[in-house]
């Protein structure tokens, strides 16, 4: 009998690597076989690739997961033999990039590009091919590379890479001669950051070290578990039960393992072309390890006070299991609402996904006290394709999520009688498009008093504010509004810090839309002057929590963002 092709092996693995509590023959066998075959198409290699890292992560047994771990160490020579021949495109796609062996091109803010300079130096060069900006360079490099303005401001045809070349000098790499200019800048980093961006430059990452790859990278796993029975399906997952069960073992890492963690995330996104802003900012002197269970673990942190969002809290949270990164997620917090971005990576969307994300919402009502967690219309499926692919949208209903426009409603409930009626029916994609265009939303406590509420509508009303009373001005609006609610709360700013003013800017521009904030009670004014104090704190928690205490805060803000 000739041997089976090497897409019909493949498909045979995609089966047998969701354990079913059987016996592990089969799959190391057929693991056995692969190993042994020559794969001359880049699809094929990274659908094997992809199958091992969620074995990798979901390992039946400790024989699995050895042989798993020798399988991944080999990728580094299969896949040079591939791009030897012409294949490096098929490995750049985002979803299968950062495999042992393979390069990515992309453009990162200034913060990752200055933190892959610290790190990664050795292994990246700035991608000139192609470069289509070069007016905006020849604006910005004449800071650090004198008499450029000689050429950059009448010829058309400026050979900037050479001038660069001549500046830095021999034996010194671009990239990180580059960055070290844009940090000597007398301007604030914001400034700096803004002023490198502009430029959209791509970096060529070519990641030499095993363990600084996909395929490779591994997080400190105490204890593994190895799943012996069939994964938990979304059907047994009750998010109230979940919500209510005990308390997740929580453990604050120092400031040193903290660095550690977010310099894997970092490591971890960027392979991936992905930022996240909690990743980028990551305050490592407040990162968190929490014990989730079944070989799960999350990594929670904040933002440092001088890159928090104005009103909202922020939380990101990063996923591992067994040792393996598979996604990461986002938690904005006002008062007793979150809204909250899950992403789990490709490779381990057939994992146990609806019990990962009742374990992350049962994270953030532990840490904050949130007992209403809002999904944007983008998770859903709104202006994403793959959302509306996927169904999304019926992960969430089928967990208990509800859409609160009146009209997606009503369309849910006909395509729910739909759905009973007739087993066979599914709903098309024109049909989710439209159930997309709302948010949807889990109460543990059910009000409704969200419902309508959009932060957005805060910002434009402060916006319109501006426009009819101080003729656009925004720093005459700021001063205004700081000068009248410090006024009306009886405060004192002298004695607070930059961060702590900067949030009480910014909490004043809200408060002075709210009539009669002068008949407040006492003890209302002296909780706001805590609240805005304890958004520029240590840690956003606090903030959140006197947010949650403050009922006519809540209300006034609820009417004015409704």
């Amino acid at each position: 009998m000739p041997p089976q092709s090497i897409p019909r092996l493949l498909d045979l693995l995609e089966e047998l690597k969701r354990p079913s509590g059987s016996d592990d023959a089969p799959l190391r066998q057929l693991l056995a076989q692969l190993e042994k075959r020559r794969f001359t198409e880049a699809a094929e290699l990274i659908r094997f690739h992809e199958a091992l890292l969620f074995l990798r992560a979901y390992p039946q047994t400790p024989r699995v997961l050895r042989q798993v771990e020798e399988l991944l160490r080999s990728f580094q020579k299969r896949v040079a033999r591939l791009v030897e021949a012409g294949a490096a495109e098929a490995f750049s796609d985002p979803e299968v990039s950062g495999i042992a062996g393979t390069s990515l091109t992309a453009i990162f803010s200034y913060a990752i590009a200055r933190w892959l300079a610290r790190h990664h130096a050795t292994e990246i060069n700035i991608d000139w091919d192609g470069y289509e900006d070069a007016a905006r360079l020849g604006e910005t490099a004449p800071r650090f590379v004198p008499l450029l303005e000689e050429e950059s401001l009448v010829e058309a045809n400026v050979p900037y890479t050479a001038w660069l070349r001549a500046a830095r000098g021999r034996g010194r790499r671009e990239f990180p001669w580059l960055i070290k200019g844009f940090d000597g800048l007398p301007l604030s980093c914001r400034e700096r950051a803004e002023l490198y961006d502009s430029l959209q430059l791509y970096l060529h990452w070519e990641p030499r070290r095993y363990r600084v790859t996909r395929t490779g990278m591994r997080w400190p796993a105490r204890r593994l578990f190895y799943h012996d029975a069939p994964l938990i399906k979304r059907g047994e997952i009750s998010l109230a039960k979940e919500l209510a069960g005990a308390p997740m073992p929580v453990t604050k890492l120092s400031r040193r393992e903290g660095e550690a963690a977010l310099d894997l995330i970092r490591a971890t996104s960027a392979l991936r072309y992905r930022e996240l802003h909690g990743f980028t900012y990551g305050d490592p002197a407040h990162v968190s390890r929490v014990e989730a269970g079944r070989g799960v673990q999350f990594y929670v942190n904040g933002v440092g006070a001088e890159h928090r969002l104005p009103l909202r809290a922020y939380h990101s949270a990063f996923m591992v299991k067994n040792g393996v990164p598979i996604g990461y997620v986002e938690g904005l917090s006002l008062f007793e609402r979150m809204e909250i971005g899950f992403n789990i990576y490709y490779t381990f969307r057939e994992g146990e996904s609806a019990w990962l994300y009742a374990r992350v919402l049962h994270l953030f009502r532990q840490l904050t006290g949130v007992t209403a967690f809002s999904v944007d219309p983008y998770q859903i499926g709104f202006e994403n394709e793959e959302g509306i692919a996927s169904g999304a949208f019926w992960f969430y209903r089928k967990l208990g999520f509800r859409p609160v426009r009146a009209a997606v409603a009503r369309l849910v409930g006909e395509e729910e009688q739909r759905l009973a009626a007739r087993p066979l029916y599914r709903t098309s994609a024109k049909t989710f498009r439209r159930i997309a265009e709302g948010h949807m939303l889990f109460e543990l406590e059910p009000t409704r008093a969200w419902d309508d509420f959009q932060i957005r509508n805060l910002g434009l009303a402060v916006n319109r504010r501006m426009a009819e009373r101080f003729d656009g001005d925004a720093r005459r609006m700021r001063h205004a509004s700081v000068k009248r609610v410090a006024r009306t709360l009886g405060a004192d700013l002298s004695g607070w810090t930059a961060d702590e003013r900067r949030a009480f800017e910014n909490l004043a521009l809200v408060l002075s839309l709210i009539q009669h904030l002068a008949r407040w009670t006492e003890d209302e004014k002296r909780a706001l002057l805590r609240l805005a104090r304890a958004k520029a704190g240590a840690e956003e928690s606090r903030y959140l929590r006197l947010l949650q205490k403050h009922g006519r805060l809540r209300d006034e803000l609820i009417r004015l963002g409704s």
